[in-house]
């Protein structure tokens, strides 16, 4: 039976940066003999992050967000997925606010509160997290950091490729008043995704996993 891999972006622009790198990520997938499905956040029904409204903390819910919304049906292709690949831009030094909807409700449904067991996820899979920003790859480690460690905790092992110094336009000068920031960048090049063909390729680690992932009864990797 073929790996189930659900691709996810949370950019609000078809066909850019981060939906480009999505797009490649899935073909790299596919390659590997696996099904993909995507879904685009902010083509969905209207959502909310989490509503704390601890629903999830239910015995019967167990590692099950109860809020049904416009991003149900992500969090339930997520669960019986096999590989999650999600992708976002950076918007003044933070994932989008789709992305961080998304996060909360991912990461808040396995979470337990036991220092014993702190996470009920008992089917991690491998993610693969996509960031683009207009700034260095370099700038946000940090950031990028936690939430590698976090999704690793409470999704499954995770990696992270980070494409920096993209361009937001393709003609700064169509723009109302003169930029100054980007004079560096050559307008009329492609996108810095473009760059990128089978990203799969760039992360063999998750590609390995993909390939010859096994269930296990809980996984919580070092952080």
């Amino acid at each position: 039976m073929s790996k189930k891999v659900i691709a996810v972006n949370a950019s609000p622009r078809i066909g850019w940066n981060t939906d480009t790198l999505v797009a490649e990520a899935m073909k790299g997938a596919e390659s590997a003999g696996a099904e993909t499905e995507k879904f685009d956040l902010f083509r969905l029904e209207k959502y909310t992050g989490c509503i704390s409204c601890f629903g999830c903390k239910k015995e019967k819910n167990r590692g099950r967000c109860v809020c049904r919304d416009g991003l149900s049906p992500v969090l339930d292709a997520i669960r019986e997925a096999d590989g999650l690949i999600i992708g976002s831009p950076n918007y003044l030094s933070e994932m989008t606010a789709s992305f961080r909807a998304l996060y909360e409700r991912l990461i808040f449904q396995n979470l337990t509160y036991n220092a014993e067991v702190p996470c009920c996820n008992e089917r991690p899979i491998p993610v693969l997290l996509i960031m683009t920003s207009n700034a260095p790859d370099s700038m946000y480690q940090g950031l990028l950091r936690d939430y590698q460690q976090t999704l690793s905790r409470f999704v499954g092992p995770t990696e992270v490729f980070v494409s920096g110094d993209t361009l937001q336009l393709k003609d700064y000068s169509k723009t109302d008043w003169k930029w100054t920031m980007f004079d560096r960048r050559n307008p009329e090049g492609l996108q810095e995704a473009n760059k990128y063909p089978n990203l799969f390729l760039y992360i063999p680690a998750l590609f390995h996993m993909l390939q010859q992932y096994h269930l296990y009864t809980l996984y919580i990797p070092p952080v």
